[in-house]
């Protein structure tokens, strides 16, 4: 009965096995001690916990209580998700010994819960017991933060398994879960012996941190280097590279590629085509493609291609493929729902994203998150204040409105539609306000919109007590609030704040509002010099704030200059010299006006015309 039951789990053959396993059982054929690992893989393969539980019993009943045994027992429990049980025979074990511990390492990891399985690995692995590649493996998934993965990184160095295939693939991952590309890349160089596995992570992890070409270039030295077929996921993360990177030329090749070893037709790899072809705006190859799978499409495929229609503006074609999609019996799921109301919203369909709203609430799906808070961006854009209130109504109802982002799209509403009380009852219901600046920011700059500009400082200095660190977004929305309320030294005591304090480095625009200030107040001095420190292809800004104050102060010196700086930037632009000659004649210095007007004439360039125009009632 072993060496059955052993040969139909190997190849993957599960239920026969338990189901042979029963049959003996039922004629009392005593299983060994050996059966029992085979079938525990099986149960855990299959996830069949009530049959897991019963083999438990009778494992208890015939009195086996290996380690070995008690260690395949727990990774069963594990892989079926019942935790408790895992931890519970974790527990009841005397004398630990590596197997159980990477066992349950591995197994709270796979479960998500990563705390609990890197505090196994400090408690029993550090100092007691001799860990190998696999238990550096395990724990590094467990790895949620740079410092652990490190702290794991030098024990592999410590214990020479740094090169290891298992254990630097995983180190690998980690590395670039953290996007520290530097770490990952030196670790990839170290691998002597690069599997397909190794460079189907490697590429994941590149396609995630969004490195486009070294995506690229690494799946070309896997193709000259690598004497095994590439697998799916590494043409899968090659064709995500090229939707991302818009290229399509590469992308073709590589359709040709996957057509020669014969995965044209793996359901993942399929949608991957259709999914770049979207993205480099090539419906039409992306829909013969589709056409082409034929019955290896699944939802996702779907989906794909009526998100790849709305991508690319053709929401009639979008509407076919979801029409032929449910006359070929297929039950669309949320995504399918998320991508036609999303599509049609950014498109400012607002009629059609609002229809298969009801759609969908129709069919008994509940909308997630993301797919209100896209409704919700259309409300705001076309001040539809009417169906807004009703999405944050039903956000309410289905207790989805405590979500940090969905929060912040609805306070961003009720601002844009002019209503900050309304906004500001939504934040108040926070009460334990969010660590995003985006959800502080969206308070801030409402309040700046709606002219509440105490309001918005009395946000900011909140923000800081909560020990929210202020972003780029948050200096800009600040900096404006002084720009329109002429608080200059307040604008400075921000800007000293958040770049000294904060360490956050400004931005051109974040310059240009500071030498805006400084010119309307007549400080020009002092704003040149901040100009001066500008780079010069970004300073267009400030130089045209300058210029319109040269007009106001009548200076002719810094108009001169600021003359010279803007044609610099702009060569065929007729206003420095309109504003350069105002300047000359308010100063009645009618001889340079007339030379201004010479070189005008010599460029070719000509004052631009006044428009008016006439409403009729």
């Amino acid at each position: 009965m072993r060496n059955r039951i052993c040969k139909l789990v190997k190849n993957g053959l599960y239920k026969e096995a338990i189901t042979l396993y029963t049959k003996h059982h039922a004629f009392s054929v005593s299983p060994s001690n050996f059966t029992f690992p085979y079938i525990l893989k099986a149960c855990a393969e299959l996830k069949a916990v009530t049959y897991g539980e019963m083999l438990h019993s009778q494992i208890l009943k015939a009195g086996y209580k290996s380690r070995h045994t008690v260690t395949d027992l727990t990774n069963m429990y594990m892989k079926i998700g019942l935790i408790d049980s895992a931890a519970k025979l974790f527990d009841e074990i005397p004398n630990r010994n590596l197997s159980i511990l990477n066992v349950v390492i591995s197994g709270f990891a796979q479960n998500g819960f990563f705390e609990e399985g890197f505090a196994i690995f400090k408690l029993f692995c550090v100092p007691d017991v001799k860990i190998d590649s696999v238990t550096v493996a395990g724990v590094t998934t467990t790895c949620r933060n740079l410092v652990n993965g490190v702290q794991v990184h030098c024990i592999a160095i410590k214990i020479g398994v740094e090169k290891d295939l298992f254990a630097s693939t995983s180190l690998m991952t980690m590395y670039l879960s953290c996007a520290e590309m530097n770490s990952a890349a030196r670790l990839f160089s170290l691998i002597e012996n690069k599997e397909v596995i190794c460079y189907a992570a490697y590429l994941s992890g590149l396609v995630q941190n969004g490195v486009v070409e070294m995506v690229i270039q690494v799946f070309q030295e896997m193709l000259r280097l690598l004497h095994e077929r590439p697998s799916g996921v590494t043409v899968v993360a090659a064709l995500s590279a090229c939707g991302n990177g818009k290229l399509i030329q590469f992308g073709r090749q590589l359709h040709g590629l996957i057509i020669k070893l014969e995965l044209d037709f793996d359901t993942k790899v399929g949608t991957s085509l259709v999914d770049m072809y979207s993205k480099c705006g090539s419906c039409q190859c992306s829909y013969a493609t589709f056409r082409e799978m034929g019955t290896s499409r699944n939802l996702i495929t779907w989906n794909s291609m009526i998100a790849g229609f709305l991508l690319n503006g053709e929401y009639e074609n979008a509407i076919n493929i979801f029409d032929e999609f449910e006359c070929e019996g297929l039950k669309p799921d949320v995504v399918t729902w998320n991508s036609l109301i999303s599509g049609f919203s950014s498109l400012g369909k607002v009629e059609e994203a609002l229809l298969f709203f009801r759609k969908m609430l129709a069919c008994d799906v509940n909308p997630n998150e993301k797919c209100v808070t896209s409704l919700l961006a259309v409300c705001s854009s076309f001040s539809l204040q009417k169906y807004g209130k009703q999405l944050h109504a039903y956000a309410a109802r289905t207790r989805i409105i405590d979500d940090q982002i969905l929060g912040t799209a609805i306070i961003d509403m009720y601002m844009k539609f002019g209503q900050p009380s309304l906004a500001c009852n939504v934040f108040n219901e926070f009460h334990m306000k969010p660590n995003d600046p985006a959800f502080w920011n969206a308070m801030i700059s409402g309040y700046s919109k709606n002219g509440l500009s105490e309001a918005a400082f009395g946000i900011f200095n909140e923000m800081i007590e909560q020990e929210v660190i202020p972003n780029s977004v948050t200096l800009s929305c600040l900096l404006s609030i002084c720009s329109y309320t002429g608080q200059l030294e307040k604008a400075f005591e921000i800007f000293r704040l958040l770049t000294v304090k904060y360490g956050l480095d400004p931005t051109p625009k974040h310059i240009n509002i500071l030498i805006d200030l400084l010119s309307r107040e007549g400080r020009l001095d002092e704003a040149f010099e901040l100009l001066k420190a500008e780079d010069e292809a970004t300073s267009s800004t400030g130089l045209a704030s300058l210029l319109d104050a040269a007009k106001n102060h009548l200076d002719p010196k810094l108009g001169e200059e600021m003359c010279q700086g803007v044609l610099k930037l702009q060569p065929q632009n007729p206003i420095p010299f309109v504003i350069l000659s105002n300047i000359y004649a308010g100063l009645e210095k009618w001889q340079d006006v007339h030379k201004i007007r010479q070189l005008m004439d010599e460029k070719g360039l000509k004052k631009l015309p006044g428009v008016s125009s006439v409403i009729v009632a």
